[in-house]
């Protein structure tokens, strides 16, 4: 088979490396689109995937995403009209549905986001939908007709992919001299529409850390780059390019996440790892703040870091959630290779 996938944010080229990889041992051809956003190119290079950029990010204001929406649609089909696909999977992109049915190909669509508004035209239009087990259906969702397509997975879907290597960084963690204290900070998603909270909120705090920690801002682009490279935080390391993830997770001692995807990823590994989100949270990180695995403090203070310094993660729970992401990781992959 020929498979697209629209990889179109920075989580989404970990989340579907090693299926990718997988899916061309066992003969598939792959074509993967993308967009500049964040990190994503980077991190595609940096994993030495093949890909095109296909359209723009246009910003996070509402109006300019719908007036861009359309453009890349068309965009895409022109593209992928041809590369004759058989089947089209992406997570979170709202293109790829609505180009999937422009092309008459099939489409496997995957979201853990129950807030995204562009997940009304993605569900209705895409062929099986797959979301956590916990994902809330709001009202426009919540019709017999798009339940009929929905796959459930268990866990989150992070898991997805870090069962894979979850056995071999928690070695090289556990070979790791113990030394100083390292604390990677991701600030928050500006330019994602769903994000309402401040921007650069976390200034203080890294400040104050900067001065008794060793602290790295993990930026998400050129605007946070430029800000966090002022001689304010000279005491912090600003990396230009995105760093391995395994680099990070062999080396960090705490984790701070003011969005999503990378803050889930460290708690699930059992590094601390505290949530500064500031709004709603998903269904997803509530699920991994019941099982003990995650922290969430809006308003963070050196009290708090040093309380979740101190805590002990539930290894039950972490391998619990690395044998959901296993079986989600058969889910998803016999979904695919099914319609061949």
């Amino acid at each position: 088979m020929k498979i697209w996938f629209d990889i179109s944010n920075s989580p989404h080229v970990i989340l579907f490396h090693d299926l990718i990889k997988d899916l061309e041992e066992n003969g598939h051809e792959i074509v993967i689109t993308t967009r500049p956003l964040a990190n994503t190119i980077d991190l595609l290079d940096q994993k030495k995937l093949s890909y095109e950029i296909i359209g723009k990010h246009y910003g996070k204001q509402f109006f300019k995403k719908l007036m861009g929406f359309p453009i890349r649609v068309l965009q895409l089909v022109k593209y992928l009209k041809q590369e004759n696909i058989d089947i089209a999977i992406g997570q979170s992109s709202f293109h790829l549905p609505l180009v999937a049915r422009f092309l008459g190909v099939p489409s496997i669509y995957t979201n853990d986001n129950e807030h995204a508004v562009g997940n009304i035209i993605a569900f209705y239009c895409a062929n099986k939908i797959l979301i956590p087990a916990n994902f809330k259906l709001n009202k426009y969702l919540n019709y017999n007709w798009v339940k009929s397509k929905i796959v459930y997975y268990p866990g989150v879907k992070e898991g997805i992919y870090l069962w894979i290597k979850f056995q071999e960084l928690a070695i090289k963690r556990s070979l790791k001299t113990k030394g100083d204290i390292k604390i990677y900070i991701r600030p928050e998603p500006q330019t994602a529409q769903y994000y309402k909270g401040a921007l650069f909120f976390l200034d203080d705090i890294i400040l104050e850390l900067q001065e008794a920690f060793s602290v790295t801002i993990l930026t998400r682009n050129t605007d946070q780059l430029i800000h966090y490279s002022n001689p304010r935080f000279k005491h912090s390391q600003v990396p230009q390019k995105p760093l391995s993830f395994d680099d990070i997770a062999e080396d960090c001692t705490l984790f701070i996440g003011a969005g999503g995807s990378m803050t889930r990823e460290f708690a699930l590994l059992g590094i601390p790892t505290i949530s500064v989100y500031q709004d709603t949270l998903l269904a997803v990180d509530q699920l991994l703040i019941q099982h003990n695995l995650l922290f969430h403090y809006p308003q963070l203070s050196l009290d708090k870091i040093h309380y979740v310094l101190n805590q002990m993660n539930s290894t039950d729970a972490k391998n619990d959630f690395m044998e959901m992401g296993k079986s989600a990781y058969g889910i998803l992959r016999s979904n695919i290779v099914s319609y061949n």
